[in-house]
């Protein structure tokens, strides 16, 4: 136990979209000790913390508290009094109706050192994703931010709300949709016409994100046609009519499909950040995890004899990360390579040779028989000694026709992939609630393992509905076999390529 106090860092992690946190904010959460972290701040946070950080949730939901606001304020000076670093991580700003302030009052009188790190308010956030500014030059230059959670049976108002009607061009409520009539009536009441234009948006800056627009008089009846509930903020003023012409972040074409990633976590960035970026609420449910083989001495041996090769063959990026990997383990560089010819399979295992320095001479598209027999065609390979570092469970196509072509292939084991079932349950029960969309698949083993983890018996019931992507025609013949639809086959085998596919498809629907 260390004998100083710690400190605690109050931090406010945005509205949801990840990538609004401050930069500060990323480096207090690495070198935390402790995590305390609420309901709106993005889980996603959490992989930036150290591995044997401790980890508390002490969110609040629609009532349902974790832990009174006491009790969590207690949490923090209790961490913090044993010499631990504590990264409070709150959801957008701690002290805008964060009671990051509160807190702060806390460690004053616990006298534990301590920052607030700011974050984007959702106040702002939110309606910036739904397009309206809050101020503009021809609309408002005035902007209030305004609890919504006011209790609408109190005798008196701490709200002066003719002063709002009065003064302010734009006001902001956030937790606010419980009171939605309420505020309505006052602002009504106290002067505001009936018809200036209202807007809520529910889960800004999330690929959920939801808005309803329409005025004052109407809003009540179009928010509970809508079926919006909390957690949201609701925006008043002539600005609203902006959202007409400015919306931009609802318009993108995957906006609130939910995708099913079953790619390897290691290898799943490129994907998740494309489908995310196309508006797509992705669950990330790793089918496979890549790890070192039982043995590296036949890799090692296969390396300490690279000058008897004549062709080093990869077929995937994890295979030449691997090989790198190993070859620097004995302190050799990509000069042992100047003697061979070299050959990758699709492009994005020709690109990660090239960012060791390795440009590939050969790039067949795919494992499909025509494409190698193809690629190799101009090149004579009859007795030439061929390295194939690759998956342990690889497909024996690639070895087979080399073969046929003459070449003598040592296929030598540079990974393994084992199953994993990280976020099954939440898998299981989206696809029994019918909130997911489609299922991407990316080789043979993603789809053998994604099916081994449905119960046989509930297979048709809940694939029913569900799309399917493929990244090619291997990978659809192995969904195929084990009862999938396929819907959408990518025409490039690549990430890019799939992504593609799917935007199209649904453009098409």
């Amino acid at each position: 136990m260390k004998a100083n106090k710690g400190k605690v860092y109050l931090i406010g992690a945005g509205p949801g979209d990840p990538g609004l946190i401050t930069v500060k904010g990323l480096e207090c959460i690495e070198k935390a000790d402790v995590i305390i972290y609420d309901y709106l701040a993005s889980p996603m946070f959490l992989q930036h913390a150290k591995k044997d950080a401790e980890i508390i949730y002490v969110g609040k939901k629609g009532g349902d508290h974790t832990l009174a606001q006491e009790k969590i304020s207690a949490l923090i000076v209790e961490k913090a009094k044993v010499g631990l670093i504590v990264a409070r991580l709150k959801g957008g700003d701690p002290f805008i109706f964060g009671r990051g302030a509160e807190e702060a009052e806390e460690l004053i009188n616990a006298g534990i050192p301590f920052e607030i790190v700011p974050g984007v308010t959702s106040a702002i956030a939110a309606p910036a994703y739904a397009g309206i500014p809050l101020t503009h030059r021809n609309f408002t230059s005035t902007v209030a931010f305004v609890t919504g959670h006011e209790d609408p049976t109190k005798e008196e108002s701490s709200i002066d709300w003719a002063s709002l009607v009065k003064g302010i061009g734009t006001i902001v409520f956030l937790m606010g949709v419980k009171n939605l009539p309420n505020i309505t009536k006052q602002l009504i009441s106290h002067g505001m016409q009936s018809d200036t234009p209202v807007a809520l948006v529910r889960w800004g800056t999330t690929p959920r994100q939801f808005t309803v627009s329409g005025t004052l008089d109407n809003i009540v009846e179009r928010v509970e046609s809508a079926g919006l509930k909390s957690p949201a903020i609701i925006v008043v003023g002539g600005v609203v009519k902006l959202r007409e012409t400015m919306q931009w972040f609802e318009n993108r074409p995957l906006m609130g499909k939910r995708i099913v990633v079953t790619r390897a976590r290691e290898q799943a960035s490129e994907l998740l950040k494309i489908l995310s970026d196309l508006g797509a609420d992705c669950l990330e449910c790793p089918t496979i995890k890549v790890v070192p083989p039982a043995d590296w001495k036949p890799l090692d041996k296969a390396i300490e004899n690279l000058s008897s090769y004549d062709w080093l063959i990869f077929t995937s990026v994890n295979g030449v990360n691997f090989f790198f990997e190993r070859l620097f383990k004995q302190n050799r560089d990509v000069r042992a390579l100047s003697n061979l010819s070299t050959a990758s399979i699709g492009p994005a295992t020709a690109k990660r040779m090239f960012d060791f320095g390795l440009k590939s001479d050969i790039v067949p598209e795919s494992y499909v028989a025509e494409s190698v027999i193809e690629a190799f065609a101009q090149e004579d390979i009859r007795g030439k000694r061929v390295l194939l570092p690759r998956a342990k469970e690889a497909r024996p196509i690639l070895p087979v026709e080399l073969a046929k072509m003459g070449a003598i292939v040592n296929e030598v084991t540079a990974y393994r992939t084992e199953k994993v079932r990280d976020n099954v349950d939440a898998l299981i029960a989206g696809l029994e609630q019918e909130t997911i969309d489609l299922i991407t698949f990316t080789s043979s083993s993603t789809v053998k393992n994604f099916h081994a983890l449905i119960p046989p018996e509930k297979f048709n019931d809940l694939m029913k509905g569900v799309t399917i992507a493929s990244i090619g025609p291997i990978t659809t013949d192995t969904a195929k076999a084990l009862g999938f639809n396929v819907h959408i086959a990518a025409e490039s085998y690549t990430i890019p390529g799939l992504c593609d596919a799917i935007v199209q498809f649904y453009n098409q629907k």
